[in-house]
């Protein structure tokens, strides 16, 4: 492939992640080069510097190559300027939603800097193990291999009492597993003195709808029972999750003790303290109208996830919608969604916490992130790095101070 021909490609993947194409199914091929260009646009900007370099040392750049690549690097500058801005916008949503002085109640206090490897940044695939404990493959249901979960702990510390999060992985509710999403998030919040727990669930076709939050309701009546055992407390767990993992993360949140999610367990404790999505899936049922809520129910979750159809079954997809179950009880939420998203619109987001902010009595708080794909949570980038650390902020701000809403609520 000639020097114009890969100017071609990597101008096309830029225009891609900064203006992804419109609709339910073109936003479907959209995601993955949007996605990874938007999240590797370091490496994009410094391979087209490196490649046009060359051209020009062997005299086989052309002008219409070196145009596209001027124009290429713009707009991967954009691009990265957009993830360092997610630093002022995360921190800006988390003072207005939790007052200007949260950051002293941060018990124990964050490094003034999240500490991160550069090393990382540049080959976000090679995982960062240091300073982290796995116990894999602990058995929560007899679902096979579908039923295992991964326990993750600061190496070398005893633990007591703890606080616990659990990670619910998406992948369309059909394909993921628990070592493949939020890694970054739980190997930073385990060195932190959390234990976090990553489960695998059931998948659809072999199992449909409801058999996936059926078992992260079995998850959690396990870590209330288990989690002890790993230094964790019981009393106090936090949920995550993204895309259909989000969607999971917000329904358990929503639905503690429903005996339809919990059958065969009816009496076990499923209720979670704060809930954390990223780029979920709230409106199953399209009850907010919009067009793509309903292409995403009729065009991929009825068929593929749930087995039947809308108008055969309209309480399930009710059931499954997270904006249908919200109640004044609701935990506290941190929802955060990438204004990019082709596979789940952002407005999905803005209506869920709008329904949150008039319903529930607890803290919602929202950040959307300027040039976001889906997904952009899977690795180590400039975006993400900031994500985790405002993640850490907020939990460490919710952990610290459940004895103040405690007693607020009394």
């Amino acid at each position: 492939m000639g020097y114009l021909r890969r100017r071609l490609v990597t101008a096309a993947l830029t225009a891609n992640a900064l203006r992804p194409l419109p609709g339910f199914r073109a936003g479907l091929f959209a995601f993955v080069p949007g996605w990874l260009a938007g999240e590797l646009a370091p490496h994009l900007l410094a391979a087209t510097a490196v490649d046009t370099g060359v051209a020009l040392a062997r005299r086989r750049a052309t002008w219409p190559g070196l145009a596209l690549a001027a124009g290429t690097v713009a707009g991967l500058g954009y691009l990265i300027d957009q993830s360092r801005r997610v630093e002022t916008v995360v921190s800006t949503v988390l003072t207005e939603g939790l007052g200007s002085g949260y950051y002293e109640r941060l018990d124990p206090a964050p490094p003034p800097d999240l500490p991160t490897a550069w090393q990382t940044l540049v080959n976000p695939f090679r995982p960062d193990e240091a300073g982290v404990r796995v116990d894999r493959d602990l058995r929560y249901s007899d679902a096979g291999a579908r039923g295992l979960l991964d326990v993750y702990r600061p190496a070398g510390v005893e633990l007591a009492d703890a606080p616990v999060l659990l990670q619910i992985h998406g992948g369309g509710w059909i394909l993921g597993r628990k070592d493949e999403q939020g890694v970054p998030l739980m190997r930073h919040m385990a060195r932190r003195g959390w234990v976090v727990v990553a489960i695998n669930y059931r998948l659809a076709p072999r199992d449909y709808f409801p058999a996936q939050i059926i078992d992260v309701k079995r998850a959690i009546a396990w870590i209330k029972e288990h989690i002890a055992e790993y230094g964790g407390d019981p009393g106090y767990l936090a949920i995550t999750g993204g895309s259909a993992g989000g969607q999971l993360t917000a329904l358990a949140a929503l639905t503690p003790g429903d005996p339809a999610y919990q059958p065969g367990f009816e009496d076990a404790d499923t209720s979670v303290q704060v809930a954390v999505p990223h780029y979920g899936v709230y409106d199953l049922a399209a009850s907010t109208g919009l067009h793509s809520a309903e292409q995403l129910r009729d065009d991929y979750f009825a068929r593929r996830v749930a087995g039947v159809g809308w108008a055969e079954d309209p309480a399930l997809f009710e059931a499954a919608s997270p904006i249908l179950r919200i109640t004044p009880d609701a935990p506290d939420f941190f929802v955060i969604h990438g204004l990019r998203d082709t596979m789940v619109p952002v407005e999905q987001a803005r209506l869920f916490v709008e329904r949150l902010r008039a319903v529930s009595r607890r803290t919602v708080v929202y950040a959307e992130l300027p040039g976001a794909q889906h997904a952009f949570d899977i690795f180590p980038s400039i975006r993400s790095v900031q994500v985790v650390r405002a993640i850490d902020h907020y939990l460490t701000w919710h952990h610290a101070t459940r004895a103040d809403r405690a007693g607020a609520r009394a």
